[in-house]
């Protein structure tokens, strides 16, 4: 990504987005930080590069105008083929979803959804759910 891309400057993203309509047009107009996306990447199997170009233009290009977070909260670690990690049924308590909602980084913001979770899970989260729920 170098040299327009600062290790600090780049951000993490997700497949699903939201752009206002001013963001939409510099999203059209841009050409230089595209391009750096769509180099082929040193891992195929687990690179998605235009889930990161949205954040990292937006924070480059307007860091006043926009939140700087995603409402999902993902757990990369054990991720595999470029999924992250998969909640198990024997995982699911309170104190996880708790956690999951919490934000992993300075900002106050909390997570509205967390991925991903296996559908042995659906059953333990609805008995769970008159907890989860307080607010």
């Amino acid at each position: 990504m170098l040299p327009e891309i600062l290790y600090n400057k780049f951000r993490v993203g997700s497949q699903f987005f939201v752009l206002a309509k001013q963001h939409a047009f510099l999203v059209l107009k841009e050409r230089k930080f595209w391009r750096k996306f769509k180099l082929p990447c040193l891992d195929l199997d687990s690179c998605y590069p235009e889930e990161h170009y949205f954040p990292t233009l937006l924070s480059m290009e307007d860091p006043t105008g926009s939140s700087h977070y995603t409402l999902t909260r993902v757990n990369w670690t054990d991720s595999v083929d470029g999924h992250p990690h998969t909640y198990n049924s024997s995982e699911i308590s309170p104190e996880l979803v708790h956690t999951l909602r919490k934000s992993n980084s300075s900002s106050n913001y909390s997570y509205y959804f967390a991925q991903k979770f296996s559908p042995d899970c659906l059953k333990p989260l609805m008995e769970i759910a008159n907890d989860i729920f307080r607010d």
